[in-house]
């Protein structure tokens, strides 16, 4: 790994501010948690930011039931945010709000940059309006059946089976999720950023192509196969106006326009950095504007669409002292037991409930070595307590365990300065002083399952150690106490690399870990 610093702004995808987090929200955090964690163990200088979504026809619908304002329905969601993050030790610099100043004022700003480089541009459409409410519907309150594989029930704009991103007018049989009627056509004037454009297409072929500052691809293997699929089939320009009532940032000189959520969302990544640089005294400006900053995202593969292609062509089209991501991670679904987590099924996994019943240390660990960045997986109660049995309680725990407590039985507490080597010990010398490069190496490519597993193969092979050694056997004798030593300093120097690279993903054991071993 390169000696030089990093200078790393990394934030979560938004959650939307209409109802509590859930397991995905969890897994996503904890997975970026940890990666901001041991960058920062490496010295890197990491600024870690995340927000509430807090815009559009959703929340506005929500609040209006509650009888509160949309500004109130938010606040109300983001202050029960807390006690999940705390639940499970994810630290964010600082938690920002799409409904902020900073971030009206910088979405505007894109907007007017984006408008000057030609690529905005309006036209009338043909938009689906709901006639028993009185208001024109957004894409995820218009249901149908897909237009592509035929799936019942999805929204507006993408199939969540497919993956399919289409227009509200190409789905089949549509009606309106807020009244059940059929809706009908009117027509509006609409603004569109001009995603078709031969420059954003020749960009965006680039960027996904390319690689981060830090020389590494800045999308896995599997996005960017999904994003030359939607190249390939050449990009359709980008509908970014919703009409009033909307709740949402104006557009500027468009009276009763807003811009949809998905065009100020993403922004609110830099809103909420540039509040945490007023508050830290930072200059936002230069901090974007350093050679060596990177601007890394940790998403869920159902948002990649704009991750991979809106969000990179609006920064680069609007130019300095925007920046393009340099990494998007991301992670797949999560299922409960092979099935898709669903509250009508009534498998809906409570991460509260979780953290409180096993710890948040062991979900940590659990989340991250069964839950890899890039693939699906699947949430299993018995596997969970299987997995936390075996390698925390009888592998890791267990080394701790036995080696701390021979270190006093047979010392006092205190290995003597004689230490004779002996046979077994170069092979786990050689794997734990090796351990701290390979577990940089696979944190570098945000493999964060391959670093789990790379240390507990040393945690098993000190476990072995220790039956190769039987240091109750060396106890016996006096003539070889010195061997004896050599042995439990030799096991301790393992706990100590394994404990130093594990807190990252275990915070609260691991100082418990160095207060036994001294």
């Amino acid at each position: 790994m390169s000696n030089a610093k990093r200078n790393i702004f990394v934030t979560t995808a938004l959650p939307y501010a209409n109802g509590a987090f859930h397991f995905g929200h969890i897994l996503e955090y904890i997975q970026a948690d940890i990666w901001v964690r041991h960058e920062r163990m490496c010295g890197n200088n990491v600024h870690f930011v995340c927000a509430d979504d807090a815009h559009g026809a959703p929340i506005m619908i929500a609040a209006s039931k509650q009888g509160v304002t949309p500004q109130e329905f938010v606040a109300k969601i983001s202050a029960g945010r807390q006690q999940y993050l705390d639940n499970f030790y994810i630290n964010f610099d600082h938690w920002h709000c799409t409904e902020s100043p900073e971030n009206t004022e910088l979405s505007q700003d894109i907007y007017r940059r984006l408008k000057d480089a030609g690529l905005i541009y309006t036209t009338d459409i043909e938009q689906f309006y709901d006639e028993e409410v009185g208001m024109f519907l957004a894409d995820r309150f218009i249901k149908g059946t897909c237009p592509k594989c035929g799936a019942p029930d999805q929204y507006g704009d993408s199939c969540e089976k497919c993956s399919s991103v289409y227009s509200p007018t190409d789905l089949i049989n549509p009606y309106s999720a807020i009244s059940g009627s059929v809706p009908v056509l009117k027509t509006s004037t609409h603004y569109f950023f001009r995603l078709s454009d031969p420059r954003a297409q020749a960009f965006l072929k680039d960027w996904t192509m390319g690689n981060g500052a830090d020389g590494k691809p800045r999308v896995q293997a599997e996005v960017l196969a999904k994003d030359n699929e939607w190249l390939d089939g050449n990009l359709a320009d980008w509908d970014i106006s919703r009409d009033a009532p909307y709740f949402g940032i104006e557009i500027p000189d468009a009276p009763g326009k807003y811009f949809y959520v998905w065009l100020d969302a993403p922004i609110g990544y830099l809103a909420s950095f540039k509040a945490y640089c007023a508050k830290k005294g930072l200059d936002f400006v230069q901090e974007l504007s350093r050679p060596n900053t990177e601007q890394i995202h940790f998403i869920g593969k159902d948002i990649i669409y704009f991750h991979t292609l809106f969000w990179p062509a609006m920064l680069h089209f609007a130019g300095t002292p925007y920046r393009v991501p340099d990494h998007v991670n991301v992670h797949g679904f999560m299922t409960v037991n092979g099935q898709k987590m669903s509250k009508s099924i009534g498998n809906v996994v409570d991460p509260f409930v979780l953290g409180e019943r096993y710890g948040a240390d062991a979900i940590r660990y659990h989340i991250l070595r069964e839950m890899a960045l890039g693939a699906d997986s699947s949430f299993s109660n018995e596997i969970m307590i299987n997995r936390i049995n075996s390698d925390l309680a009888n592998g890791f725990g267990n080394l701790v365990s036995r080696t701390v407590a021979m270190v006093i039985k047979y010392f006092d507490g205190t290995l003597p300065a004689e230490k004779t080597a002996g046979e077994f010990d170069d092979d786990l010398i050689a794997q734990a002083t090796a351990l701290t490069e390979k577990v940089d190496d696979f944190m570098d490519k945000t493999q964060l399952q391959n670093a789990l597993a790379e240390i507990f193969k040393v945690v098993s092979r000190a476990n072995k150690y220790i039956d190769e050694t039987a240091p109750w056997v060396l106890a016996k004798d006096e003539a070889n106490k010195p061997r004896l030593a050599a042995v439990l300093y030799n096991l301790l120097e393992t706990i100590r690399i394994t404990s130093s690279l594990l807190s990252a993903f275990m915070p609260t054991v691991m100082p418990e870990v160095w207060e036994q071993i001294g």
